[in-house]
């Protein structure tokens, strides 16, 4: 899957709805993956999901806290070798 393209909802996915992009930026550290990911978000329709997925541990407190002072809805933050986010751009 390349990086910053449109995707199907990815098998196993928590979340029921598609993916309106996907933004890969595994392999970049903090605060690079939360600034692509917000470029991304204002580039999909409000109510659409952007997945995230990122390698730096960092991002799993970096992402709750920008959803937080975005107002984004964090609709899944999974853990594992790469941590998969799923927002919801809200405005």
């Amino acid at each position: 899957m390349s990086a910053d393209q449109p995707t199907p909802d990815a098998p196993g996915s928590e979340t029921a709805e598609p993916i309106a992009r996907s933004l890969d930026v595994r392999g970049l550290k903090c605060p690079l993956p939360v600034l692509k990911a917000r470029k991304a978000i204002a580039q999909v329709e409000i109510g659409a999901l952007l997945e995230v997925l990122v390698t730096d541990p960092a991002a799993m407190l970096d992402f709750r806290h920008y959803a937080r002072q975005s107002g984004h809805e964090l609709v899944s933050a999974e853990e594992g070798e790469v941590l998969r986010f799923v927002l919801r751009r809200t405005a």
